[in-house]
């Protein structure tokens, strides 16, 4: 292939990548805006320990919907993405299907039987019974939906998923949980909502997937294959979706149901980072797969660069102003309530957590997609059990923000590893002369300002969004003053400018041309 093949190739890489991750993250907005308001709506209308006890039934369904899932999430996309035949396609999403359904109703029955010790172990003993049931109830239709979107992922389509699980599966759930709570179900409201919002849609991605691929038809199954690739990501996820879900439960063992409360209202908003960073992940994952089997890994490293630098550039006004002014959000959003306990110093160090992860790229997608899997496991295990020491040694001393810490550390203890992982085995790394310079230059020039800015001045509803259009137009001009700006950045850019329909102006005279 000619150079200037490469070149062509490569741009249609890094275009593919950022469009498809503006529009998740379109999609994932409005998923995390839908959480964010029904965490909201629950808080606003039940009193914390009511609050604390949905967060923990949460947290106990998402630990069983990572173990059902057994990996196959993952494993169902890579496979899919490298397939041409139909009936190879078919064959590894039903075969994750069958095998997934077979591991989550083994979880759903194991979680069942032990209900009451469940409850009486990390909910004080106060949680209904039917609470709790109804959140592992949830389990089997959310996997399966996963497994849907996972099919839909390996031919590389986003708006589908963005039909299905952003809109119908968070619509719904919000528009269910609205109604029952006025209708008088108190905390059960919620166990419903999701429920039959799982249902809907595992229903519609299968809608759309058939759009894609006749569901019905032969099938050339790759199981050993696929249980190959997707057992270590079984272990891996579940480790990793302990690391998300380790602070809640051990706060609930250690601490009472209003703690967990007023704990789980700074993380659902220090989340929206994350949202920020996965945007990208969703394409990556298939993209990177594709690249590896092709033998372009050059092409990889570049990608790789791009998305680490503008998911920054992107998450960085969110996160300085969650750092300089916690309180206020979480007094804007939740109410005075649940200031206390160090709520505000809580959503800063989580935040900080996940922008420090961010800085390293999607390193565990590229390590997916390159079939280290096996990598990915002892990246999760080491980070694992780092956060279950620091929870056990900083809840009993320090609280919320004990656990706000020991997550901080481990979430970004955990991609960094994982860097140093793809570094070593691929030679790939966010770090170029235009990141390295965003890293250094965005805090170091807009800390100062804004935390001066945060010990006279506090924001209200009018004035948070104010600021945040300030930090990002700061945020803008300083990476164009600075040279942070490179040949490639035409493509986001230009995306950018053909959803909103207008020309963004002046950034361009900073953006260099490509020899």
């Amino acid at each position: 292939m000619t150079s200037n093949e490469d070149m062509a190739d490569d741009r249609t890489g890094l275009t593919g990548v950022v469009s498809s991750a503006s529009l998740v993250l379109v999609g994932s907005l409005l998923g995390s805006s839908s959480k964010l308001v029904e965490r909201v709506i629950i808080a606003r209308l039940l009193p914390p320990g009511a609050y604390g006890q949905v967060s923990l039934g949460i947290a106990v369904m998402s630990l069983g919907l990572t173990l059902g899932i057994a990996g196959f999430d993952q494993g169902v996309p890579r496979f899919m993405s490298r397939f041409e035949d139909e009936r190879d396609r078919r064959g590894t999403w039903l075969t994750g299907l069958a095998l997934s359904a077979v591991v989550t109703l083994i979880v759903t029955a194991l979680l069942l039987f032990r209900l009451e010790w469940i409850i009486d172990t990390i909910f004080d003993g106060t949680a209904p019974l039917e609470l709790v049931a109804l959140f592992v109830l949830a389990i089997p239709v959310l996997v399966g939906q996963k497994i849907g979107v996972g099919g839909v992922r390996g031919f590389e389509n986003t708006i589908y998923r963005t039909y299905a699980r952003d809109l119908l599966y968070n619509g719904l759930r919000l528009g269910l949980l609205v109604a029952l709570l006025f209708a008088g179900f108190g905390v059960f409201a919620a166990g419903y909502a999701y429920v039959i919002a799982g249902a809907a849609g595992f229903i519609a991605i299968h809608y759309f997937l058939n759009r894609l691929l006749t569901l019905r038809g032969p099938v050339r199954t790759h199981g050993r294959q696929l249980l190959w690739f997707s057992l270590p990501l079984l272990f891996s996820a579940a480790v990793t979706k302990l690391l998300s879900q380790i602070d809640t439960i051990m706060l609930g063992a250690y601490l009472s149901n209003a703690s967990v409360g007023i704990y789980d209202v700074a993380y659902p908003l220090a989340l929206g980072l994350g949202v920020i960073f996965s945007s990208f992940g969703f394409i990556y994952l298939p993209l990177t797969s594709r690249f590896d089997a092709s033998g372009r890994r050059g092409e990889l490293d570049r990608v790789h660069k791009l998305t680490a630098k503008w998911t920054v550039l992107i998450g960085f006004p969110v996160f300085l102003t969650f750092a300089a002014f916690p309180t206020d959000i979480v007094n804007v959003v939740f109410g005075d309530e649940y200031i206390g306990q160090g709520v505000g110093t809580t959503l800063a160090i989580l935040s900080s957590g996940f922008f420090v992860s961010g800085m390293a790229g999607y390193c565990q997608n590229a390590l997916s997609g390159l079939g280290y899997t096996r990598s990915i496991l002892a990246v999760n295990v080491i980070s694992a059990v780092a956060n279950i020491v620091l929870n056990v040694l900083l809840i009993p001393r320090y609280g919320i923000v004990g656990a706000a810490a020991a997550s901080a550390l481990s979430f970004a203890t955990l991609n960094w590893v994982a860097f140093a992982f793809l570094y070593r085995v691929a030679g790939i790394s966010p770090f170029s002369r235009y990141t390295v310079k965003m890293y250094v230059f965005l805090p170091l020039l807009l800390f100062p300002p804004a935390f001066a800015l945060s010990s006279t001045v506090s924001l209200s509803l009018l004035t948070i969004p104010l600021f945040g259009v300030v930090a990002g137009l700061a945020t803008l001009v300083i990476c164009a003053v600075t040279g942070c700006f490179q040949p490639e950045d035409e493509i986001p850019l230009e995306l950018i400018e053909g959803r909103l329909g207008v020309r963004i102006p002046y950034i361009r005279r900073y953006i260099p041309d490509e020899n």
